[in-house]
């Protein structure tokens, strides 16, 4: 067994101080840097780089372990962390930090592009919603100050925003969609289940796209026409009128986003009425919550609260945001399924008060395309999420459930290229009866020896709820020896819960079994992550 080198940290910040083992980690090696002979305040952990003529790279936001890159951590924490940085980390601070691509970039990429002027667009960042847009909207008047004051780009090795190509590449970004066809859809639950998940299979044809696994699908879903009709009758307009060379009708259903309302809506709502209604649009539109109810506020809730006001066809449209393109994790190897792609879809469905809501590209693809139907597509090229090179290196993959969406496609994959080495598989959702996803293929992964082990978690089956962190601790010893042996480690699924839970597990595991104080075991992990052998795609 290879003996793995231990990352001494100078531990500054006690472990009574109010920050996660990660935080505590990054700020004692920011410290160390500070007060070490030649540290300079804003060191982060490194010592500070020649004067090169060239705008210091503080001043862009990189993908380090700064400690508001943590997509579990509420943004006025992290804009807190950020306080006092130059705009750009700022600006990053802001975002969602999943990294996940549905904006184009990587979250550092795009506040670069921002404070750079590349950029000026602040309403990409998807998973981060009117939250992030809010914040991205407070900071946008700096950026004018902070590029006056200094030039943004430094060479790219220092994080400098990528140029975009002037003529995308059809198929390969949002910005350049192609049509793919809609093939099938199976649910993968049981009868009894309380998900609905499902399967979902597209042609690619002649659409000219690949993939390699690790890589995310990008659709452009559709709006629910029966939602688009109830919200045309509120306003009371023609579902024919012309807007922007389409109909109304066509509009709403193909580029609008309907869900949550955005800021620029309550502000028209405000323009339209008055008294205590016109109050009440105002604060909302200022992010304030007068009756409890702004979290729950999709377009046609705000025209129900609103009830009687009629704004013009083309005034209405100009308030709400463009349909933003869903990202989903591939769950097919194109060498397994030549010419198609699989996705492993929860459809999205709740009730607020006696509505039902539903997910917009989640029942699109689960309920509303139908087969042969023409799908805008990309595919969005992954961001350090990916099978190792050498085929001989073992894996550990933990997805719980459609988190085990890329796994599956890796097994696919490694079982076409006959790659010969060990693959752990950590898998779990409520109840095995009704929510074991590729079941039936695992066990034959298994038994022809593809799929080396595979643990499961079954959070509602019995008296005590199980998730996948509690398996990975209970084999924590054969774990660590995966990972003496050189294992790469790969997790899927929730940003905000699981992903923190199964980093959380890891450390002990680490500290446990690998001889370490908790701070060593942190930023052996970060050690792991740097050199590319801790990767996660959440979301």
């Amino acid at each position: 067994m290879t003996a793995l080198p231990v990352t001494p940290i100078l531990a500054l910040v006690p472990e009574s101080a109010p920050f996660s083992p990660e935080q505590r980690a990054w700020l004692s090696g920011f410290f160390s840097a500070a007060l070490a002979p030649g540290g300079v305040p804003g060191a982060v952990g490194i010592a500070a780089p020649a004067d090169t003529g060239a705008a210091a790279p503080a001043a862009l936001a990189s993908n380090d372990a700064a400690p508001w890159h943590d997509p579990s951590m509420p943004l006025d924490e992290r804009m807190r962390l950020a306080d006092g940085q130059p705009i750009a980390p700022r600006l990053m601070a802001a975002m969602a930090q999943q990294d996940c691509g549905q904006c184009g970039y990587s979250c550092a990429d795009y506040a670069n592009a921002l404070a750079g002027k590349a950029e000026e667009r602040l309403n990409l960042c998807v998973p981060g919603g009117k939250e992030t847009l809010r914040m991205l909207k407070a900071l946008a008047p700096e950026i004018g100050a902070a590029s006056a004051a200094a030039t943004l780009p430094v060479p790219a090795a220092a994080g400098a925003a990528p140029e975009r190509p002037k003529s995308p590449v059809p198929g390969r970004s949002r910005e350049a969609p192609v049509a793919a066809r809609f093939l099938t859809r199976r649910r993968l639950n049981a009868e009894g289940s309380e998900k609905q998940t499902f399967h979902v299979e597209l042609d690619l044809g002649d659409s000219g796209l690949d993939y390699v696994v690790g890589d995310a699908f990008g659709v452009f879903a559709r709006n629910d026409p029966g939602l688009v009709d109830q919200i045309i009758a509120l306003i009371g307009a023609s579902p024919i009128a012309p807007v922007r060379g389409k109909t109304l009708r066509d509009l709403l259903i193909e580029d609008l986003s309907l869900a949550p309302a955005p800021d620029q809506l309550f502000e028209l709502v405000s323009f339209l009425t008055g008294g205590t209604q016109r109050a009440k649009a105002r604060a909302l539109a200022a992010g304030e919550d007068p009756d409890g109810d702004a979290a729950h506020l999709d377009v046609m809730a705000v025209m129900l609260k609103f009830a009687g006001v009629r704004p013009h066809p083309e005034v209405f449209v100009e308030a709400l945001e463009p349909l933003q393109p869903r990202l989903y994790s591939i769950s097919s190897s194109i060498k397994a399924l030549p010419g198609r792609v699989s996705l492993t879809v929860d459809a999205v469905r709740y009730q607020i008060g006696r509505r039902l809501r539903l997910g917009c590209a989640s029942t699109y693809l689960s309920e509303r395309a139908r087969a042969g139907e023409a799908v805008q597509v990309y595919v969005q090229r992954a961001h350090g999420f990916g099978l190792p090179a050498d085929p001989a290196v073992p894996v550990i993959m933990v997805g719980p459930g459609t988190g085990i969406a890329p796994f599956r496609a890796f097994l696919q994959d490694r079982g076409a290229d006959g790659a010969g080495g060990p693959n752990w598989l950590f898998y779990g959702h409520q109840r095995q009866a009704t929510d074991f996803f590729y079941a039936e293929e695992l066990a034959a992964m298994k038994k022809a020896g593809l799929l080396t082990r595979l643990s499961l978690a079954w959070s509602r089956d019995g008296t005590e709820k199980v998730y996948v962190q509690d398996r990975m601790r209970e084999n924590g010893q054969d774990l660590w020896r995966w990972l003496a042996d050189g294992a790469h480690f790969y997790v899927c699924g929730d940003a905000k819960r699981m992903a923190r839970d199964v980093e959380a597990a890891l450390v002990d595991i680490v500290a446990r079994h690998g001889a370490r104080t908790v701070d060593e075991a942190v930023a052996f992990v970060q050690d792991l992550k740097k050199a590319g052998r801790y990767q996660a795609d959440v979301y």
